[in-house]
């Protein structure tokens, strides 16, 4: 293999593949970039069996081949080096000469045909949305994902097409994140769960551009996202996910309207009375036109009025300070509406659309 390339280009490149190298496995190959030049591209694969990263880029190729070297090795290499001409050359031996300026590196690599090629299946009926959409919608649920690998289901989020929308669906067990959005075409239902892992993965890779777009490919077992010179392909997370209709109620008995910022504010003031270890809930005491947020713990007291707008019962109802942080970090209104249905239920956060739905659920045993 012989290929010539710019050093930024290449570096651009290794950093999307390194989201796909193995940290911990007995597999050393899997601790490797797969490059193989052919045509007028250098091809850079990884895969750690659960995740896989294609990606490509234009440069001179003087002669076609493949080697696996280690990622880190090699990416350390290549970022350190000036931002000019770069020259990989390999030899039989799978030894590669890396050149550069006056700098020259040489680094043992393994045949290419001991790497687990991703397994790409049939490519049929993409679903193509914007990047900017599914950035956003992935960063606007996610946060209510579990963390405990005990239910696997709740470690990633749901994707469902439906009636012509796209929901994205995270839940933790405490709070229901949802996200819905108009697909500009008909597709064909599908339900599909996604490793939270690989969607955070996607959105730090995802340009975030409105005109930039994305294919997204649902498959039995995997999904592939395809955009600009890149594949993802991830295995899908095995079982139906939570029915989560039924819990969407829209009755309430208390509504009430407040401005994002300010109770944003008042909120973060309050986490810094919040020990993790306490776990101290955030208590609202809603009365006619003022709303009380007051939180007690052994750092300290704090108490704060802010005006709402309210429709139906006085209600005082507590909530773990943070599920509510996260959720209205995650709505762009200025202003915003909760709906709740006595201090057992949970609190919706949801517009008039329904773009968005904030399911929390109240901390019971402070109450009173």
């Amino acid at each position: 293999m012989k290929v010539i390339c710019n050093q930024s280009e290449i570096m651009g490149a290794l950093n999307i593949a390194l989201r796909a190298v193995s940290s911990k496995t007995s597999l050393p190959i899997l601790e490797c970039f797969l490059l193989e030049a052919k045509g007028e591209e250098l091809v850079i694969t990884t895969n750690d069996m659960e995740l896989g990263i294609e990606t490509k880029i234009l440069c001179r190729v003087d002669n076609p081949g493949r080697i696996a070297v280690n990622a880190r090795i090699f990416s350390d290499i290549i970022r350190k080096l000036p931002e000019e001409v770069v020259f990989l050359e390999t030899d039989s031996n799978y030894v590669m000469y890396i050149t550069c300026g006056k700098a020259k590196f040489k680094i043992s690599g393994v045949s290419g045909e001991e790497f687990p090629m991703l397994p790409i299946g049939s490519k049929e009926n993409a679903v193509t949305i914007s990047q900017f959409t599914l950035k956003d919608m992935i960063a606007k649920t996610i946060f209510a994902i579990s963390a405990n690998d005990n239910t696997a289901i709740m470690t990633g989020e749901n994707f469902e097409i439906k009636d012509g929308k796209l929901r994205v669906v995270a839940m933790d067990g405490h709070r229901i994140g949802i996200r819905n959005t108009e697909l500009r075409e008909e597709y064909k239902e599908s339900n599909t769960i996604i490793p939270g892992k690989t969607l955070l993965e996607i959105s730090k890779i995802l340009s975030g551009n409105m005109d930039d777009k994305v294919d997204i490919y649902f498959m039995d077992k995997q999904v592939l996202f395809e955009f600009d010179k890149t594949v993802v392909l991830s295995r899908l997370i095995e079982g139906k996910y939570f029915p989560i209709n039924p819990m969407l109620n829209s009755a309430y008995t208390t509504k009430i309207t407040v401005n994002k910022k300010e109770i944003s504010d008042c909120l973060d003031r309050a986490l810094l009375l919040v020990k993790e270890s306490e776990k101290r809930p955030v208590i609202l005491d809603i009365k006619n036109g003022v709303m009380s947020l007051s939180i007690n713990s052994s750092l300290g007291t704090m108490n704060e009025e802010l005006e709402i707008i309210k429709d139906g019962d006085d209600l005082t109802i507590c909530f773990n300070p943070k599920f509510l942080v996260d959720a209205f970090r995650a709505i762009d209104d200025e202003t915003i509406t909760l709906f709740m249905n006595g201090v057992k239920n949970p609190c919706f956060i949801r517009d008039a659309n329904d773009t968005y739905i904030y399911l929390i659920l109240p901390v019971i045993s402070f109450v009173g």
